[in-house]
């Protein structure tokens, strides 16, 4: 009866998704840096308008849902309007860092729709159709999976960091 969210909803999502993907590139953030702040500017409007409109959706469509799945959604959908805004928050700061974490597991948490294919594929190759109970634990632990592989970059990209630190400083200074 109203298609408008499902419209915005599909619409943003695409851009999210695939210019999305672009945003993490190193090598393409350097070489084209003007193109990484347009495209991010648009990633993340296309993000809060795909969280948003999922939020949306979740609380006034009449979707096959229990309570265990609506809580997911809603969870998993604060958390990617949160975690978008406060990766705003962070670059209008010049925190780089922050900003890189915070928009990453933003991203994290809206591809969570193709790893719920994923896991769900691999259940019904292994285990078959699941249950509705099932489906729903399933889709829960593809967004909890990309929140971890996610959490995972953004520490080793820490320690890394880290590590640089330490050698720099380590590093005699030569007297000139």
């Amino acid at each position: 009866a109203l298609p408008l969210p499902i419209v915005l909803h599909i619409l943003s999502a695409l851009p999210f998704c695939i210019l999305g993907a672009f945003q993490f590139a190193p090598g393409f953030r350097r070489r084209w840096p003007r193109w990484h702040r347009l495209a991010g500017r648009l990633v993340v409007l296309c993000g809060l308008t795909a969280g948003l409109s999922g939020l949306w959706m979740t609380q006034f469509y009449p979707l096959p849902q229990t309570g265990l799945l609506y809580s997911f959604r809603m969870l998993f959908g604060l958390a990617m309007v949160l975690s978008l805004v406060m990766g705003l928050v962070a670059i209008l700061r010049r925190n780089i860092a922050r900003h890189r974490a915070w928009i990453m597991r933003g991203y994290a948490i809206g591809q969570g729709a193709g790893t719920q294919a994923l896991t769900g594929l691999i259940w019904v190759l292994i285990f078959s159709t699941p249950n509705q109970q099932t489906h729903e634990w399933l889709m829960g632990a593809s967004w909890v999976i990309n929140l971890a592989v996610a959490e995972w970059i953004i520490r080793r990209k820490r320690a890394k960091d880290r590590q640089k630190q330490v050698e720099n400083k380590a590093r005699p200074k030569l007297a000139l």
